[in-house]
């Protein structure tokens, strides 16, 4: 007889382990979707800007320039203008002078690497050298570390980018609108690729090494004023950041169905 209690004891036992087990496994329904995993890229990565008003920002890569970076700030200036210059390390180490303008002149430097490599072909060591080099250069240059980087063509990994802001805590800045100012196809072209793709948030990548490029500024920010933006630093564009509102659900169609009646013959 004892032997048969403690059977059954022992039986129950093993049905209320394989309930809690069964439990454990039901995923309740809520009827609610899962949230989505911020993608890793958030808060690291800027190609764009969802911002409440028409601010966009100008960059302008690989210099600076002797001949021509002057003469861009020259009219920048004249409107009054604040853009952000993504430089080279070396073009920094030999025009340090141009760089402490641009910055007293109250543009934002970023770092474009030393000399203009495919970061994404480097090895992590090949990259750190490149971006560190060129940091201690605009120290040199200003007294301050940059907190952006630009990859050289835009080629970079996501992983690259994920060790990059851990390590020298940079934002990645690309771009939304490119006029393909190094192919060099004129002044004219320029300026109505960039008018005509920029938007509220936009930001516009051009280079103040090209002359072509500027001798297509003076129409671009023309008309980019008559247009109504509002010039920023990426850096001020960023921290205006506003949520993107979620999309509206679509209205359910109604179930209703028409009569296909005759309407009534009113009476005269």
């Amino acid at each position: 007889m004892l032997i048969f209690r403690f059977l059954i004891f022992y039986l129950l036992s093993l049905v209320g382990v394989a309930a809690v087990y069964a439990n454990d496994a039901v995923v309740p329904q809520t009827g609610e979707k899962p949230k989505p995993t911020p993608t890793a890229e958030a808060g690291i990565t800027f190609d764009w800007v969802h911002v409440d008003g028409p601010y966009i920002a100008m960059t302008f890569d690989d210099g600076p320039s002797a001949k021509l970076t002057p003469k861009l700030l020259d009219l920048l200036a004249a409107h009054h203008i604040k853009a952000t210059f993504f430089l080279i390390g070396e073009n920094v180490a030999e025009h340090p002078e141009i760089v402490a303008r641009e910055v007293r002149e109250g543009h934002e430097i970023a770092n474009h690497s030393w000399s203009h490599p495919n970061l994404a072909k480097m090895s992590d060591d090949g990259v750190r050298g490149q971006l560190r080099k060129t940091e201690d250069a605009i120290r040199s240059a200003i007294g301050n570390r940059p907190t952006l980087m630009r990859p050289p063509y835009g080629s970079i990994s996501t992983r690259q980018k994920k060790w990059i802001n851990h390590e020298f805590g940079y934002k990645i800045v690309l771009w939304d609108v490119d006029p393909l100012d190094w192919r060099r196809p004129g002044p004219n072209v320029v300026c109505n690729r960039i008018v005509k793709n920029t938007r509220a948030g936009s930001i516009v990548l051009a280079h103040d090494i090209h002359p072509g490029t500027i001798e297509a500024m003076p129409c671009v920010l023309n008309q980019l004023e008559a247009k109504g933006f509002k010039f920023v630093t990426v850096s001020e564009l960023i921290a205006m950041e506003t949520p993107i509102p979620p999309k509206p659900s679509p209205t359910p169609k109604s179930t209703t169905r028409k009569s296909t009646a005759p309407s009534p013959t009113p009476h005269n």
